[in-house]
């Protein structure tokens, strides 16, 4: 719970603030840039407060959603509908989870609701709100980590959904020796007609995207949006494995379709097209290659 005290000095004065526990995750930004804004400092700050029921209810949302629960309000405040509006949807049968999790450093999940069994991409945290969202929603009954570091509370979606969970074995830990489905190498694997899981070595030795429809591709920390550079990178900062190997996975993206890139960390990011969207892969495999 945010404190009061703790307060961050950039906060404008109103209901919303953000407290000095925040960790840049950029969660609240994304939801709700409207109300929440980057400190040179490396934090989240409040310098707008909500003027509008959508400002407040998307500021709500953003409070639920952070993960060290950094955001908070100066009076007690009903937070019922940043709780009712998540999962939200993307496009089609595609939501972002909300909830974020600390043990991923906040990174973003999201859900797949498909007739054939319903997916989970990355681990929110196990809220009893969001469980029960899902569970309206037909439950989850298989669960993609994409690699080691967004992992968070697999284990208790597992034990709530009985759910198969799938991790590349070369990110396989302590933490996730019983993760049913282990796959391993670099070789695609459809993991249903719709899904296939593709390993893109690089940010971890085991790092995987999910390709759903050839629309969708949800790629953890291997590839994202920047907002500031205009084009789709990837975190040579924070690229635990290789270098060199991430340009090889990036590169050996170009031979797939797909017009969304969801992240767990960065902007996700929508292309007019299929053919725009390989326009921009190829700008970022060139640019990784410069750095």
């Amino acid at each position: 719970m945010a404190s009061i005290s703790e307060r961050v000095p950039e906060n404008i004065s109103g209901a919303f603030f953000v407290d000095n526990t925040c960790i840049d995750c950029d969660a609240c930004r994304q939801i709700e840039p409207k109300v929440y804004a980057p400190s040179l400092n490396g934090y989240s700050f409040v310098y707008h407060q909500p003027a509008t029921e959508v400002e407040r209810d998307r500021a709500l949302m953003a409070l639920v959603t952070c993960p060290t629960g950094s955001i908070g309000t100066v009076d007690k405040i009903d937070v019922k509908p940043g709780i009712e509006a998540l999962p939200e949807l993307v496009e089609d049968n595609v939501y972002f989870c909300g909830f974020n999790s600390e043990h991923s450093y906040g990174a973003s999940s999201y859900f797949i609701q498909r007739p054939e069994g319903n997916v989970l991409a990355d681990s929110p945290r196990s809220a009893r709100p969001l469980l029960k969202k899902m569970e309206a929603m037909g439950g989850v009954n298989l669960m993609f980590l994409s690699h080691r570091d967004d992992v968070a509370d697999h284990e208790e979606f597992h034990q709530h959904f009985g759910c198969e969970r799938v991790l590349h074995r070369a990110d396989v830990g302590s933490g996730t020796r019983s993760i049913e489905m282990q796959p391993d190498g670099n070789e695609p694997l459809d993991l249903a007609d719709d899904l296939t899981m593709i390993p893109v070595p690089g940010h971890t030795r085991g790092s995987a995207v999910l390709l759903y429809r050839d629309k969708f591709l949800f790629t953890g920390d291997h590839l994202a949006w920047s907002e500031e550079r205009n084009h789709l990178y990837a975190f040579k900062r924070h690229c635990w494995y290789s270098w060199s190997e991430q340009i090889k996975s990036m590169e050996r993206l170009l031979n797939y379709k797909f017009e969304w890139v969801l992240p767990g960390h960065g902007r996700r990011y929508r292309a007019e097209s299929t053919a725009a969207m390989h326009a921009e892969m190829q700008q970022c495999v060139a640019w990784m290659k410069k750095q």
